[in-house]
C-alpha cells in the first residue's frame, strides 16, 4: 500500500463479481469467483464487492467464502434499503477481517414513481436502513441509484440524511451512463460544498459506459474531489459495461503529472487477471481495448516500428511490462517495413545481410497481403523458401487453377517453366492434388515415385500458410521438397517441383554417396 495522504490516496472498489457479473452469460461458477477475489486481493485492490447475498444462495456462499478468505481487501456486499437484505448481507460478510454492507436505493423521478415512494418517504427510508446498517458495522456505503438524473436540492437532502445516519462512504453512481465529465466533476463538487458533513466521508463515483465515457467520468469526479473509483477488471457490466480498473488505474499513474493521486495496485498482475476474468467470464477483450487488448502495445505501421526500434516513447506512453507483458510486439503486416522484418529477423535468430533482407522482404509484402498477420512461424517458411530459391531452379510453377468439389472430374490447370520455356497442360485427377501432381508428371515426365505427401498448418486461422512436404525417390535416390503457401495447392505444387529440382541437382552429382536434405535456413545463409 502506498503511505500518500488521505487527499492524494484514490480507493480502487472493484465490482467484477458483483456489477460485472450482470452482464448477461458472464455468471461465473463458485470456485472461479474465489479465484479472481483471490488475484484482486492479491493485487492490492480496497474493497472487493464480492456479490449480491440476497440475490440467491449460491451469491451468499460465494460472497461469505470470500470474506473468509480475504487478506488485505475490504469486503463488501450489496443490499436493498430493507432490513432483510442488510441483515443477510451482513451475515455472509461478518467473516471478513474488514467487512463493508453497501445498500442503496433509487432516489430520481423515474425510480421513485417504481418505487411508489414520495420524497419524505423515501428519505425516512434512507435514514431508517443506514442506521440499521451501522448498527451491524462501522463501514457503511450507500447509494442513490441514478444519482446523475435525480434533482440535485434531493440528492444534497439524501446523502446529508445518509451521513447523519451512519454512512462512511456515499457513492455517486451514473447508472445508466448518461453523464459527461464536466457534469460528473460539477455533482461532486457540489455534493462537498453543499452537504453538511461531506468532508467526513469519502465520496465514490461508479460509472457505466453507455456513452463510451466512463473512464473519463471517473477520472473527472476523482479531480472534483471524489476519493473512490467503483470499477471492473476489463469493464465487464451491464450493458456496455463499467469503467474498467485498468485504464483509471494506468491513466493515474502515466499522468500524474496532473491528477497527483495514487492507488495501492501492483499494475503488473494488471494483465494477467484480464486474461483470467476474460476466461472465466466468456467475454473476449477487443483487441484494441485500451491497457489490456492484443493491440495495445502492438505496432504494425513500418513508421511506427521504425520509431519503436529507435526509441519505445516515441509511440508508447507506459512499458507493456508496467502491465505483466513481457515486452512490446511488432506483429508484422502489409504496412510493416523493412527494419521492422530485419529486427524481427535478428531477435529469432536470423540476421540478414541485405541482399538476403531485399528477397525475403519481397516475399513477406507478398504474403502480408494476403494474410491478416505474419507470425513467426510464417517467416521461418519464407526463409525455408528463399533457401530453395537459391538453388538452380529448372523448373518453376507459373500458373496454377484447379477446379474442385463435391462434382467429378476434379482438375488442373498448370503453367511450368521449363529451363526457361512455359509448357501448360490441364489434367483430371482423384482431386486437386492429385490432378496437380499428375500435371506435373505430364509436362516434366520421370520414373520417381511419390514416398510421402505431408500438409500441416503454420499458423493459426483460416488464412494461415500451410507447408506442403514431398518426398520422391528414383533409383535410390531420396529427395525432399518443401514449400508453404496460403493455398494449400499451390504450396503442393511448389513442393513437388522444389523436390523434381532436387531430384536434377542429384541426378548431376557425381559423388555417389551424396545427399540432397531439405532446406533449411542456415543453408540459406
Amino acid at each position: 500500500m502506498t503511505t500518500t495522504s488521505k487527499q492524494d490516496r484514490v480507493l480502487i472498489f472493484d465490482t467484477t463479481l458483483r456489477d460485472g457479473e450482470q452482464s448477461p452469460g458472464a455468471t461465473m461458477s463458485h470456485n472461479e469467483k474465489l479465484e479472481i477475489a483471490a488475484m484482486l486481493d492479491e493485487m492490492g485492490v480496497d474493497i472487493i464487492e464480492a456479490g449480491f447475498p440476497i440475490a440467491s444462495e449460491g451469491d451468499f456462499e460465494a460472497v461469505s467464502d470470500i470474506a473468509k478468505a480475504s487478506k488485505n481487501s475490504v469486503i463488501c456486499g450489496l443490499a436493498r434499503a430493507n432490513f432483510k437484505d442488510i441483515d443477510r448481507c451482513w451475515e455472509a460478510v461478518k467473516h471478513a477481517a474488514q467487512p463493508r454492507i453497501h445498500t442503496f436505493i433509487g432516489t430520481s423521478p423515474l425510480h421513485r414513481d417504481i418505487t411508489a415512494l414520495s420524497m419524505d418517504a423515501m428519505a425516512d427510508q434512507i435514514h431508517e436502513t443506514v442506521s440499521h446498517a451501522r448498527n451491524l458495522t462501522d463501514n457503511v456505503q450507500w447509494s442513490p441509484m441514478d444519482a446523475i438524473r435525480t434533482e440535485h436540492d434531493y440528492l444534497c437532502r439524501v446523502v446529508e440524511i445518509a451521513i447523519k445516519a451512519g454512512a462512511t462512504t456515499i457513492n455517486i453512481p451514473d447508472t445508466v451512463g448518461y453523464t459527461i465529465p464536466r457534469e460528473s466533476a460539477d455533482i461532486i463538487r457540489m455534493l462537498l460544498e453543499r452537504v453538511p458533513g461531506a468532508d467526513e466521508v469519502i465520496f465514490a463515483t461508479h460509472c457505466h459506459n453507455d456513452l463510451g465515457m466512463a473512464t473519463a467520468n471517473a477520472l473527472a469526479a476523482v479531480e472534483a474531489g471524489a476519493r473512490q473509483i467503483e470499477c471492473t477488471i476489463n469493464g465487464l457490466g451491464e450493458r456496455a459495461g463499467n469503467t474498467a480498473l485498468e485504464e483509471v488505474v494506468m491513466a493515474l499513474k502515466v499522468r500524474h503529472d496532473v491528477m497527483p493521486y495514487d492507488t495501492g495496485i501492483d499494475t503488473t498482475k494488471i494483465m494477467g487477471i484480464s486474461r483470467r476474468v476474460s476466461q472465466v467470464s466468456g467475454f473476449p477483450v477487443q483487441f484494441n481495448k485500451a491497457i489490456v487488448g492484443k493491440n495495445a502495445f502492438a505496432h504494425e505501421s513500418g513508421i511506427h516500428q521504425d520509431g519503436m526500434l529507435k526509441n519505445k516513447e516515441t509511440f508508447e506512453i507506459m512499458r507493456p511490462q508496467d502491465v505483466g507483458l513481457a515486452g512490446t510486439s511488432l506483429p508484422l503486416g502489409k504496412h510493416s517495413g523493412r527494419a521492422a522484418l530485419r529486427a524481427k529477423l535478428e531477435d529469432m535468430g536470423y540476421p540478414m545481410a541485405d541482399n538476403q533482407l531485399k528477397d525475403v522482404f519481397v516475399r513477406f509484402k507478398d504474403l502480408a497481403d494476403r494474410k491478416k498477420e505474419v507470425f513467426d512461424d510464417d517467416l521461418i517458411a519464407l526463409l525455408r523458401d528463399a533457401g530453395a530459391a537459391d538453388q538452380n531452379e529448372r523448373i518453376k510453377v507459373k500458373f496454377l487453377r484447379v477446379i474442385c468439389g463435391t462434382e467429378a472430374p476434379q482438375s488442373a490447370d498448370l503453367t511450368l517453366e521449363v529451363d526457361g520455356v512455359d509448357k501448360q497442360v490441364t489434367c483430371q485427377g482423384d482431386g486437386p492434388v492429385d490432378a496437380t501432381f499428375k500435371a506435373i508428371k505430364s509436362i516434366f515426365p520421370t520414373t520417381a515415385r511419390l514416398q510421402l505427401y505431408q500438409v500441416h498448418a503454420v499458423t493459426e486461422g483460416t488464412d494461415a500458410q500451410a507447408t506442403v512436404s514431398v518426398r520422391l525417390e528414383e533409383d535410390g535416390k531420396i529427395v525432399t521438397g518443401q514449400s508453404s503457401d496460403t493455398d494449400t495447392v499451390v504450396a503442393s505444387a511448389k513442393a513437388y517441383v522444389n523436390a523434381m529440382n532436387r531430384l536434377l541437382v542429384r541426378r548431376e552429382k557425381s559423388a555417389p554417396d551424396s545427399d540432397v536434405k531439405t532446406v533449411k535456413y542456415t543453408d540459406a545463409v
